[in-house]
């Protein structure tokens, strides 16, 4: 079989990496967004409700 009937072609993989960059731009555009006050307040009371983790960490 040829590399254009196995489905990876030069023009796939071109479209692969350009998936891959644009998937990992939006991944860490993500990432770096602040949470919303509301999920930190949600958060903060699961972890009063929890007590100190068994680690000592918290």
């Amino acid at each position: 079989m040829t590399k254009e009937k196995t489905g990876d072609g030069p023009d796939r993989r071109a479209i692969r990496a350009q998936i891959d960059e644009n998937l990992k731009r939006v991944y860490t555009s993500a990432l770096n967004e602040e949470l919303p006050d509301r999920f930190r307040d949600l958060l903060a009371q699961l972890k009063a409700k929890d007590g100190p983790s068994q680690d000592g960490l918290s």
